[in-house]
């Protein structure tokens, strides 16, 4: 296979992925549940406010491994 062929498809997939990416961050606050799941910790105390969303990741690696996983197949 022509290896310009699979760097083509490889740069495809990234320009895709990063249009998705992009749509998240302009249209994220409205949905509803992003970042505000359980698991997800924030502390304030004074000035200071620490935003930790562990449960967002772990929901967003799990959707992220099942569409990989089926791109593969």
């Amino acid at each position: 296979m022509n290896p310009f062929s699979e760097m083509g498809k490889s740069l495809i997939f990234f320009g895709v992925f990063l249009i998705l990416i992009g749509i998240f961050m302009v249209f994220g606050s409205k949905f509803p549940l992003i970042g505000r799941l359980p698991g997800d910790f924030s502390f304030h105390k004074g000035n200071f406010h620490f935003y930790f969303p562990l449960g967002t990741s772990i929901l967003l690696s799990i959707l992220l491994t099942l569409i990989l996983w089926l791109i593969r197949r």
